[in-house]
Parts: C-alpha cells; sequence; structure tokens
C-alpha cells in the first residue's frame, strides 16, 4: 500500500471532526481510504564552523523574522537526513558542508511555534563562499563567544551550547 499525505493546516484547538468525515467520504468515493492523524514535521539545523567561527542566519520569515538562527530547514520525502542537511546548508548560506558529528535530537514539542517538529541537529565544518539565500535574509560568522550572546530562534541556544559543550 502506498501512502500519501495531504497537509492541512488548522489553528490550535480548531475542531476538525467533520473536515474529517467529508475526506474520509471523498475517499471512500474514490474507493481509497484517507486518515487523519495530527503529524510531526521532521527538521534539520546546522553549527557550522567557518572562517574561526561559527554561521547564523538571520530569518527571512516568519516564525522569528530577522532573528539569528542556525541554519536548517524540512527534510523532503526520499531525502536522508544527511542529505537534507547538506541541501539546506548550501541553500541557505552557499557553503558545502562536511559533517563532523551527530549532535543530537531535539524534540520539545513546543520548540517551533508552527507545530511539532523534531530537529536532527549536526556539528559541520563549512567550505566555500558565504551567501546568503533561501529562507535566510543575512548570513553571517560570528566569532564563538557572540554567537553565545545572541538571541536565537527556536531552541537554537540549546543546540549551540550543546555543541560547543557550554553550560547555562
Amino acid at each position: 500500500m502506498e501512502r500519501y499525505v495531504l497537509l492541512v493546516k488548522a489553528p490550535r484547538g480548531a475542531d476538525i471532526s467533520r473536515f474529517r468525515e467529508e475526506a474520509e467520504a471523498l475517499a471512500e468515493k474514490h474507493g481509497l481510504k484517507a486518515e487523519l492523524h495530527r503529524c510531526i514535521g521532521l527538521t534539520v539545523d546546522g553549527v557550522i564552523l567557518y572562517n574561526n567561527g561559527l554561521v547564523l542566519i538571520k530569518r527571512k520569515n516568519e516564525p522569528f523574522k530577522d532573528h539569528y538562527a542556525l541554519p536548517g530547514g524540512f527534510v523532503e520525502y526520499g531525502e536522508t537526513v544527511e542529505e537534507a542537511l547538506k541541501r539546506e546548508m548550501k541553500e541557505e548560506t552557499g557553503l558545502d558542508v562536511r559533517i563532523l558529528g551527530l549532535l543530537g535530537v531535539y524534540s520539545d514539542p513546543n520548540r517551533d511555534p508552527r507545530g511539532h517538529t523534531v530537529s536532527v541537529a549536526f556539528l559541520c565544518f563549512g567550505e566555500g563562499e558565504l551567501r546568503a539565500g533561501d529562507d535566510a535574509r543575512e548570513v553571517h560568522v560570528f566569532p564563538i563567544e557572540e554567537a553565545l550572546r545572541l538571541p536565537l530562534a527556536f531552541d537554537h541556544e540549546r543546540i549551540l551550547r550543546d555543541a560547543l559543550g557550554v553550560k547555562e
């Protein structure tokens, strides 16, 4: 059996019971079965070491528009998390990355205001020419101590501290 997902975005607490019934009836009409399940988004984040500092982007879009963040994004269907990391780092920073290691999995259901996302974070070494792209308005290299003092989007301060072995 193949599975397809129709992403339906609803405000928190919305009653989707009528929509569920209509979707199930429509699927049945076409000889299919529809099930509505709340879903979790899978993302990647990269702590990139580059030119004796850390790479941070300034976000172009909400949530956290104009805040500094680690580069990252959603894993696409058919990608490994490593492939997604390399793609997202290239899209947002212009850099090719060499993965140095897995930092951890960050799964707090409230880490992203758009909904429950789980991030797989990696420590990387960046190579190439730095340039902002995709969801990044700007991209900068910060000295480690300065990066640790910046207010970062999502739970990126925690990821950064974990990467550097710095206690709060």
